[in-house]
C-alpha cells in the first residue's frame, strides 16, 4: 500500500532527515578518511623527494670538489705525471667518463668548452658545458679555468646517481624523478603518472651552482589507492548507528503512543462508563421500589398487632435483600465509575496539531486496514477546547471510519481530514469512502446505545457529541457524495498566540 505524502508524516518526515543525516555523515567521514590518506601519501612523497634531491645534490657537490682538487693539485714540474693521475679518475669515480686538460697555447676541441672556460674565469667556479639529457644518452661536462692548466670532466648522469643510497625501489616506486635543464630531461626513476586522480609535485634545483639541474619529482595517486576498506567500515558503522538510533526511537515512539492511547482509553472508559451509569439507573429503581413497598407493608403489619409480627419480619427480610442488591449495584458502579476531575481546562490549542497527534496514534491501525488518509490543514486554526477531549473525538471518528472502510475493497478505501476556519468556528471534517449511513439511520447516530455494528455498544458517537457540546461546540453527521459519510466538528475559535483578542 502506498499512502500520500501528507498521510504519513511520521514515516517520511522522520525517516528522510535520518537518511539525509546518515548520508551526510558517510560522505563527510569518507572525505575525511580520503584526505587523511592523501595527506599521508603526500608526506611520504615529499620525504622521498627531498631525500632524492639531497643525494643528487651531494653527488653534484662531490663532482665540484673533485674538479677543484684536480686543478689545485696540478704540479708545475712534471705535468705528464699529473695528467696520468687524472686519467685514473674514472676508475675511482665511475660517473667520470673522461678528463680533458688544456695547457697554455692549446685550444679546446669545441667552442662550447672554450666559452665555458671563459665563464669560469669570470665566476671562478666550475661551469656546465654540452649538457645532453636524453633517454639513450645522458651526459654533460664541467669546465674549471685554472693555472697553469684548465680541466674539463665528462660526467655520465646515470652513473652519477647514488643508487646504493637511493631511498625508493626504482622499478616499482610510483614516484617519477627526473633531472631537467633547458627543456631537456633525464628520467632517473620512471614511476607511474596518469591523467586521473591527485598529483603531487616537487621541484628544486641541485645545491650546486655549476650544475643548474632541477630535480622534479611527481606522484600520481589514483582512485584505487584511496582507503576504500576504511571508508566501507565507516559507512557500516554509520548505518549501524542509524539502525540503532532508529530502533531506539521506534521503541520510544511506541512507548509514547502506548501511553497516549492509554490516556485516551482511560478518558474513553471514564466517559463511556458515565454514560453507561445513566443507562443503568433503572437497575436501581427496581430494588429501591421493592424496599419502599416492603418497608411500608411491614409498617402496616406492625400497626395491626403482634399477630402479624412474623409477616412483618418477612417483609423486612425482603427489604433487606433488596437493599443489599441495591448496595451491590452501587458498589459495582463506584468501582467502575469515578467522577472525572479534569486537570486541563478549556484553553487555546491548534486544532490541526491536535488532529495530527491523534492520527499519529492511529497510524498502525491505518496501515493494518490498508487505508490511505490525507490531512489538509493549510494554516493553524486556534480553537478553545480541551486537548484530550479533541483527541478523543478524532480517535473515535477515525476509528469508526476505519471500521466502515473495512467493508469496501482496498483500492476504494480513502479517508480525508480537513481543518479550516469558518466564521466563528474552527472546523474539522472527517470524510470517508465507506458504505455511508442510511438516511433512516442518520437521525439516530448520536443516540446512546444505538449502533448498526454487531457487538457495538452505541456509546462512541454519543460520547463525542457530549464532549463537543461540553466545549461549546457541536458534532454533525452527513452523507458524503458520491459515497461514504462525513462528520463535522465545530469548536469556538480562539485568538492565535501573540494576537490580542
Amino acid at each position: 500500500m502506498r499512502m500520500p505524502e501528507s498521510a504519513m508524516p511520521a514515516v517520511f518526515h522522520t525517516h528522510a532527515p535520518r537518511m539525509l543525516l546518515a548520508g551526510l555523515l558517510v560522505l563527510l567521514g569518507c572525505v575525511q578518511l580520503a584526505r587523511l590518506e592523501l595527506a599521508q601519501l603526500r608526506e611520504a612523497f615529499e620525504v622521498d623527494a627531498r631525500i632524492s634531491h639531497r643525494l643528487l645534490s651531494q653527488r653534484a657537490v662531490q663532482l665540484d670538489a673533485v674538479l677543484a682538487t684536480l686543478a689545485l693539485l696540478q704540479p708545475t714540474a712534471d705535468p705528464t705525471s699529473h695528467e696520468a693521475a687524472a686519467q685514473r679518475l674514472p676508475s675511482v669515480y665511475p660517473q667520470i667518463l673522461g678528463v680533458q686538460r688544456r695547457t697554455p697555447g692549446e685550444s679546446w676541441p669545441s667552442a662550447a668548452l672554450q666559452a665555458a672556460e671563459e665563464r669560469s674565469h669570470q665566476t671562478h667556479q666550475p661551469v656546465l658545458a654540452n649538457p645532453e639529457l636524453g633517454a639513450d644518452r645522458a651526459r654533460f661536462q664541467l669546465v674549471l679555468a685554472a693555472q697553469p692548466a684548465s680541466y674539463a670532466l665528462l660526467i655520465d648522469v646515470h652513473a652519477a646517481v647514488p643508487w646504493s643510497d637511493w631511498s625508493m625501489p626504482v622499478d616499482t616506486s610510483p614516484v617519477r624523478v627526473t633531472l631537467e635543464h633547458a627543456g631537456q630531461a633525464f628520467v632517473v626513476q620512471p614511476g607511474r603518472v596518469g591523467n586521473s586522480g591527485w598529483r603531487f609535485e616537487f621541484r628544486k634545483h641541485l645545491a650546486s651552482d655549476s650544475q643548474p639541474f632541477e630535480v622534479v619529482a611527481q606522484r600520481q595517486v589514483g582512485w584505487a589507492e584511496l582507503p576504500w576498506g576504511a571508508m566501507l567500515l565507516w559507512t557500516l558503522a554509520v548505518l549501524a548507528a542509524l539502525l540503532g538510533w532508529s530502533a531506539w526511537q521506534r521503541q520510544r515512539d511506541a512507548r509514547l503512543r502506548a501511553e497516549a492511547l492509554l490516556q485516551v482509553g482511560q478518558v474513553t472508559r471514564l466517559n463511556s462508563l458515565g454514560v453507561l451509569a445513566a443507562g443503568m439507573a433503572h437497575e436501581l429503581n427496581q430494588p429501591l421500589t421493592a424496599i419502599l413497598a416492603n418497608t411500608q407493608a411491614a409498617k402496616r403489619l406492625l400497626q395491626d398487632g403482634p399477630d402479624e409480627l412474623a409477616s412483618a419480619q418477612g417483609a423486612m427480610d425482603q427489604a433487606v435483600a433488596q437493599a443489599r442488591r441495591a448496595a451491590e449495584v452501587v458498589a459495582r458502579l463506584r468501582r467502575s465509575v469515578e467522577q472525572p476531575n479534569p486537570s486541563e481546562r478549556l484553553q487555546p490549542l491548534d486544532l490541526a496539531q491536535a488532529v495530527r497527534a491523534a492520527l499519529q496514534l492511529l497510524e498502525p491501525e491505518c496501515q493494518r486496514h490498508q487505508v490511505a488518509f490525507t490531512l489538509r490543514a493549510p494554516q493553524p486554526v486556534w480553537v478553545v477546547a480541551e486537548r484530550v477531549a479533541v483527541e478523543q473525538i478524532v480517535h473515535n471518528l477515525v476509528t469508526n471510519a476505519l471500521q466502515a472502510l473495512a467493508q469496501v475493497p482496498v483500492p476504494q478505501r480513502q479517508l480525508r481530514l480537513v481543518v479550516e476556519a469558518a466564521q466563528e468556528h474552527g472546523v474539522l471534517r472527517v470524510q470517508d469512502t465507506g458504505p455511508g449511513i442510511a438516511p433512516e439511520v442518520l437521525p439516530h447516530v448520536f443516540a446512546p446505545f444505538f449502533s448498526t455494528r454487531e457487538g457495538g455498544l452505541g456509546l462512541g458517537l454519543s460520547l463525542c457529541e457530549t464532549l463537543a457540546n461540553d466545549m461549546g461546540g457541536q458534532l454533525q453527521a452527513h452523507a458524503h457524495a458520491p459515497r461514504g459519510a462525513e462528520f463535522v466538528l465545530q469548536l469556538p475559535l480562539a485568538p492565535a498566540p501573540g494576537v490580542a483578542p
